[in-house]
């Protein structure tokens, strides 16, 4: 049983809200947006991701001196696997190397994949594995996509492959469906590293690392792209109903109560526990006290979001707030959080008051 209020479920907890937020954001961005704005989302969204982590991360995974094609499949298969994504591998020769993600698509959890549509998906591969090529100063590589998982076909594979001459923007990603499919995997065999000999604890920090790359990644990327009151419209809307949909299924599993409808001093000291469990598992420094009638969770800085480009923090912080007033809306309806959040100069003060009413 997970530690009471914390613990591999707090961890859990990270991983299942910004895997939900991720991708209601996207279908929120399809339903009131339109499919455009969701596409060039997905696109900036995923360009920053790479060219962020992606040259940095073969020099940390050690296939900075392996050939183009192996090498971007091997980054691919080996990083979606410490973020606990099952992803498969094939080798077929220097030049040509594939890698498939099978469902259920950690990013389209549920039903949700129901609604996303090709040219939203494809943005992810125009974004990041159309642009290793150059990246790596080769204009030659390119991917070739030969099945998504939103079209309807068992997962989203491709492979990388060394053309051997440079590349026209529109040919790093190409689409073959029907022609060509990744041969059968050995699951047994796939390339393993160290991390399949790490403890439960420290795979769900990476796990919960992974997750919370999305939204760092999130909030620059969707303020750049509608400017800092749209996005936080838009990210507030749904963050507040993932914090609805979703503190039920992570509050049992940190052994917390749910809807309970009390409104009494107890429940505030429920859900603060979640919410300052599953704060400090993102890496925030949390005190819980009480005071005057009221349980406060004290958030000194706001560490995910440090860093950041963000052209109006505020407006970040507000929306990404939601997420946790959904949440204590859900937890106990007859409770009343209030936010008091101070920043200057990129120095923040945070507190959530939890009070009955």
């Amino acid at each position: 049983m997970a530690e009471s209020g914390g613990g591999l479920a707090a961890y859990r907890a990270v991983g299942t809200l910004y895997n939900a937020l991720m991708t209601a954001l996207i279908l929120g961005l399809v339903t009131r947006r339109g499919e455009d704005t969701a596409r060039e989302y997905v696109f900036r969204h995923f360009r920053r991701q790479h060219l962020e982590k992606f040259l940095p991360g073969l020099q940390k995974l050690g296939l900075a001196d392996e050939p183009h094609a192996p090498a971007c499949a091997l980054y691919h298969y080996h990083s979606n696997a410490l973020g606990g994504v099952k992803t498969g591998y094939l080798r077929e020769s220097d030049n040509k190397a594939w890698v498939r993600y099978p469902p259920p698509r950690w990013i389209w959890r549920g039903t949700a994949i129901a609604a996303v549509p090709h040219a939203v998906s494809a943005a992810m591969l125009h974004g990041w594995h159309g642009h290793n090529g150059v990246s790596l100063g080769n204009p030659g590589l390119g991917f070739v996509c030969t099945g998504m998982t939103v079209d309807g076909m068992p997962g989203l594979e491709g492979y990388y492959f060394d053309y051997g001459r440079p590349l026209k923007e529109e040919e790093r990603v190409r689409f073959a469906y029907g022609t060509e499919e990744m041969p059968r995997v050995d699951w047994a065999n796939q390339p393993r590293l160290e991390t399949a000999n790490w403890p439960e604890e420290r795979r769900q920090r990476t796990s919960r690392s992974y997750a919370l790359e999305y939204l760092r990644t999130m909030l620059p990327t969707l303020q750049e792209l509608l400017g800092a009151a749209d996005a936080q419209k838009e990210l507030g809307r749904v963050a507040r109903l993932v914090g609805l949909q979703f503190h039920e299924e992570t509050a049992r599993d940190m052994d917390l109560p749910t809807d309970v409808e009390r409104g009494d001093q107890q429940s505030a000291w429920d859900f603060a526990r979640w919410l300052s469990s599953i704060l400090r598992a993102e890496g925030e420094d949390i005190e819980t006290t009480e005071r005057d009638g009221a349980v406060l969770v004290i958030q000194t800085g706001w560490r995910v979001a440090r860093e950041l480009a963000l052209a109006d923090p505020v407006a970040a912080f507000d929306a990404w707030n939601e997420l946790w007033l959904g949440a204590a809306a859900a937890h106990d309806r007859f409770l009343a959080v209030q936010t008091v959040r101070t920043y200057d100069d990129g120095r923040w003060s945070i507190t959530w008051r939890i009070a009955p009413r």
